[in-house]
């Protein structure tokens, strides 16, 4: 997942300039990040119950081949729709983040579940620290450079899970439990499911308006570019993925699943606030940290929530509910 997640860092701060480049408006750019989180919504949850079905590890050979190709189609994408097709095809194979979370889940135990979901988490601080350092670096090149370079990563690691990656052997026979009820949505009529799924829709709502409009606020607000930009997002991951890695430990240890999800939404939500009135970068960076700690901290025990909630025969179906939002 890290070196997945390094493509996907790579394309971020680019994307929205190679967009721009095509004269596009932020209505666009909004639909375009659509098309992708669309994807990303639809795909989860069938992805996770595919793997449920066949095993962790095709479906995760099959989406990380289809990353490749959508990121090669990016990279010579000469119009708007162009790019929109490519960016729905990479949400579609990128919400395979929900079977790596099954995956996760498969071989913890409960009492540690938030903790390594924690460091699941943590590939996306790695990710996201490479990824835009690497795609700010190249982006002078040319905006289809940076998706080269992702497409040829995402290439590496089919290589790499074809040869390492093993089914793992907790992984439940993928027959309906008992007392769990079939069919699509079967698990949300379990309240407990809904209310989780529920958070995490407004948690990602919040996020997406975030993610979307970053690149094209600094450019308007204070000029900056592609490069420049990077590098924010660079400090935000390294925030992000050493309380995901570091501090996930002990907090979960002190602290319940709902209580760390509760306190990191009302971060999150004061760093929102606190945004729009700075009036320089350097003020401007104390809110996109408090908010870097906030997603930190609440979307790994969302996570373990929904994996505690979905019995192991239906995991993948279950976490595949909560498709993961880019990390801003």
């Amino acid at each position: 997942m890290i070196v997945d997640l390094i493509g996907f860092g790579i394309v971020m701060p680019v994307l929205p300039y190679l967009v721009k480049s095509q004269g596009a408006t932020g209505t666009q750019l909004g639909v375009i990040a659509m098309g992708y989180a669309a994807a990303q919504l639809v795909c989860a949850p069938l992805w996770g119950r595919l793997s449920d079905r066949i095993g962790r590890r095709p479906v995760m050979l099959l989406t990380i081949a289809g990353t490749a190709l959508s990121l090669l189609a990016l990279g010579f994408a000469t119009s708007l729709p162009w790019i929109l097709a490519a960016r729905v095809l990479s949400g579609a194979f990128a919400a395979n983040i929900s079977v790596a979370s099954a995956y996760v889940a498969d071989v913890t135990d409960d009492s540690e579940r938030t903790r390594w979901m924690g460091l699941l988490g943590a590939s996306f601080g790695v990710g996201f620290v490479l990824g835009p350092a690497i795609g700010g670096l190249l982006a002078p090149y040319g905006y289809g450079v940076p998706m080269f370079a992702a497409a040829g990563l995402a290439a590496a690691n089919w290589l790499h899970a074809l040869v390492a990656l093993r089914e793992p052997e907790e992984r439940v026979a993928a027959a309906p439990a008992e007392g769990v009820v079939a069919g699509r949505f079967g698990e949300l009529r379990d309240p407990v499911v809904r209310r989780l799924c529920v958070a995490n829709l407004v948690f990602s709502i919040a996020v997406t308006q975030l993610e979307t409009m970053f690149q094209y606020f600094m450019a308007d607000r204070f000029g900056w570019d592609a490069r420049e930009v990077a590098f924010v997002l660079v400090g935000m991951a390294i925030v992000m993925g050493g309380v995901q890695g570091g501090a996930m430990k002990a907090l979960s240890r002190r602290f319940s699943e709902r209580s760390l999800v509760s306190g990191g939404s009302a971060l999150r939500a004061l760093a929102f606030l606190a945004m729009t009135g700075m009036p320089t970068v350097a003020l401007l960076l104390l809110p996109l940290g408090l908010a870097a700690v906030g997603r930190g901290v609440a979307q790994p025990a969302l996570m373990s929530l929904a994996s505690l909630a979905a019995p192991p025969a239906r995991r993948g179906t279950g976490v595949g509910r909560f498709p993961a939002a880019a990390p801003l």
